[in-house]
C-alpha cells in the first residue's frame, strides 16, 4: 500500500475505536461482558467463514468473466482480486478505491488494462443488478414494517435504492443505447467546460469516451456469450445470499434462536442500501446507526444490541479489510495471455 493508503487505513481504525467508545458509553459493562462470555463462539466463527467464503465465490466470478479462450486468469490470481477490492473499498470514500485496486491486481496477473477495466465494469453492473433484485424482493417483505416503525431509516433506504438504480441505468444505457448515451454525455458534461480549461475539458471527454467505448465493446462480446453471463449472475446472487445471512449467525451466537433467517437477511439488504450513500469509508456511522435501528427488533437487550453491532461490523468490515492486507502481500503469478486477435 502507498503511504496515503496506510494513513487512511490507520485513520479508519482510530475512527472505529472512537465509535466503539461512543456506543459503549450508555451500556452496562457488566451485562456486556456477560453477553460476550456467554456467546456461542462456534456460530461466530461460522459467520467469519461465511464472510471469507463469499469473497472466494467472487474469485470464481472473476474467472468466469475473464476466461474467454483469449485471456486466462488462474484461481490463485482471481481470488486475490475481491480481497484486495474489499481492503480499498474499506479505506476510500464511496468505496471508490476498490475498482482501481482490482484493475492493478488484474494487470499484475497479465490481463490487458483495457480488457480488465471493461470486465470490472461488467462485474460491477452484474453485482449492482443482483443487489437491486434482492432489494426489490425484500421490499415486498420487510419495507412496510420498516416504514411504519422507522420512517427516517425508510427514507435513507429509498435514497440508496435510487442511487443504485441511476448507476445501473447509466451503465445499461451504454450497453443498449450507445449512440444516445454518447450524445447525452456531451450535454451532461457541457457545464464542466465552464469551470475548467478547454485542454482539460477535452482530456476529460476523451477519457470518458474511451471508457464508454471499451465498456460497450466488452459488453457486446459478453452479450454474445450468454452462458458466461448467466453463470456470473447466478454466482453473484449466491454470493450475496451468503453475505446477507451473516447477521443471522451472529444472532445465533448471541442465543437469539427465534430470529427468522429471511427477515434477518431482508434487514441486512436494507442496511447495505443505506451504507452505500454515506461518503465516509465503509459507510462508518451510517452502518452502525442502521444496524442498531433495524436489529433492535431482534436484540431488545441494549448490551446485546451493541455487541451484535460490533460483531457484525468486525466481520463484514474488518475481516475483509485485514484479509485484504494479507492478499496484498501475496504475489500474483504473471500469466501468459493468448493472442486477443481473432
Amino acid at each position: 500500500m502507498s503511504r496515503k493508503n496506510k494513513f487512511a487505513f490507520f485513520i479508519m481504525l482510530i475512527l472505529s475505536m472512537g465509535i466503539l467508545v461512543f456506543e459503549l458509553r450508555s451500556v452496562n459493562m457488566v451485562h456486556f461482558w456477560h453477553d460476550l462470555l456467554q456467546m456461542n463462539w462456534w456460530w461466530l466463527l461460522f459467520a467469519v467463514f461465511i464472510m471469507i467464503f463469499q469473497l472466494c465465490i467472487e474469485g470464481v466470478i472473476m474467472q468466469v468473466l475473464t476466461n474467454d479462450g483469449h485471456t486466462h486468469l488462474s484461481y490463485h490470481n482471481a481470488v486475490r482480486i475481491p480481497f484486495i477490492e474489499q481492503l480499498f473499498n474499506s479505506i476510500t470514500p464511496f468505496s471508490s478505491g476498490g475498482q482501481p485496486a482490482e484493475l492493478i491486481a488484474m494487470m499484475q496477473s497479465g490481463v490487458e488494462a483495457g480488457k480488465a477495466s471493461s470486465l470490472l465494469l461488467m462485474k460491477f453492473v452484474i453485482y449492482q443488478m443482483a443487489v437491486l433484485v434482492n432489494f426489490v424482493l425484500t421490499m415486498f417483505v420487510g419495507f412496510s414494517y420498516v416504514a411504519e416503525r422507522f420512517s427516517g431509516i425508510a427514507w435513507l433506504i429509498l435514497l440508496g435504492f435510487v442511487t443504485h438504480l441511476v448507476t445501473i441505468a447509466t451503465l445499461l444505457m451504454i450497453m443498449f443505447w450507445y449512440r444516445f448515451t454518447k450524445r447525452l454525455l456531451q450535454i451532461v458534461m457541457k457545464p464542466v467546460s465552464w469551470f475548467v480549461s478547454a485542454e482539460r475539458y477535452q482530456s476529460i471527454m476523451k477519457n470518458l469516451d474511451r471508457k464508454i467505448d471499451t465498456f460497450y465493446e466488452e459488453g457486446q462480446q459478453l452479450k454474445k456469450e450468454k452462458t458466461r453471463m448467466i453463470k456470473a449472475v447466478i454466482l453473484t446472487l449466491i454470493q450475496l445470499l451468503f453475505y446477507y445471512s451473516i447477521p443471522y449467525f451472529i444472532l445465533l451466537a448471541l442465543g437469539q434462536f427465534h430470529a427468522n433467517l429471511f427477515n434477518v437477511m431482508s434487514m441486512h439488504v436494507m442496511i447495505v442500501m443505506i451504507t452505500s450513500i454515506f461518503p465516509i469509508p465503509g459507510g462508518t456511522g451510517g452502518a452502525e446507526y442502521s444496524f442498531r435501528t433495524l436489529f433492535s427488533t431482534f436484540l431488545p437487550n441494549a448490551s446485546q444490541l451493541v455487541l451484535g453491532m460490533l460483531l457484525w461490523r468486525f466481520i463484514t468490515y474488518y475481516v475483509g479489510m485485514f484479509s485484504g492486507v494479507v492478499m496484498l502481500a501475496v504475489p500474483a503469478h504473471k500469466e501468459k495471455q493468448l493472442d486477443n486477435k481473432d
